[in-house]
């Protein structure tokens, strides 16, 4: 006969290592352990929707920063090119030809700007500047271009609170020729 009584509480095991093993990584045969089905999918989505949204957003943030730097570049070149060569212009030349400097600068800025996809008032970002006489030849024309560029995908009412644009500018500069005559 046994000497342990009925009723009385057994003593309790002591989960072994394989015991534990199971629990944790489920029983060996490619089953997960119970409650974690479906959990992979989440844990998925979530890590996409936390790492993939925001460099999705990085990637057209600097798409279209380097999209503007690269349209200022070329127009504030484009209106340096358009000012020396207005200063060429002879009175018997056509009368595209013959138009003012700064009209033709406003213009090629224009031209330069909408290639890239910015639709801004050219005249507004364009700042032309001599080192003494527009019209002396020898002199040196600066043209600079200075535009902000708003940040996509941001609501109207955030950017009135808070400024939300980043400045891009650019700046070039020529010399009118030598023997040229006087602007037309």
């Amino acid at each position: 006969m046994s000497t342990a009584r009925r009723g009385a509480p057994r003593a309790r095991r002591r989960p072994t290592v394989v015991a534990v093993r199971r629990a944790l990584v489920g029983s060996g045969d490619g089953r997960a352990p119970q409650g974690d089905e479906g959990s992979a999918v989440v844990e998925f989505l979530a890590v996409t929707l936390i790492l993939l949204v925001p460099l999705v957003y990085l990637v057209l943030t600097l798409g279209r920063l380097q999209a503007a730097a690269f349209a200022v570049d070329g127009a504030a070149r484009e209106a340096v090119r358009a000012v020396t060569s207005a200063a060429g212009a002879s009175s018997d030349a056509a009368p595209s030809d013959r138009a003012p400097a700064g009209a033709r600068a406003v213009a090629a800025v224009g031209i330069a700007l909408g290639d890239q996809g910015i639709r801004t008032d050219p005249a507004g970002v364009l700042e032309l500047s001599c080192g003494t006489d527009c019209s002396t030849p020898g002199s040196t024309v600066t043209a600079t271009i200075r535009l902000a560029v708003d940040l996509p995908l941001v609501p109207g009412f955030l950017r009135d609170a808070v400024p939300l644009s980043v400045p891009v500018s650019a700046s070039a500069s020529g010399t009118l020729a030598r023997f040229a005559e006087g602007r037309p």
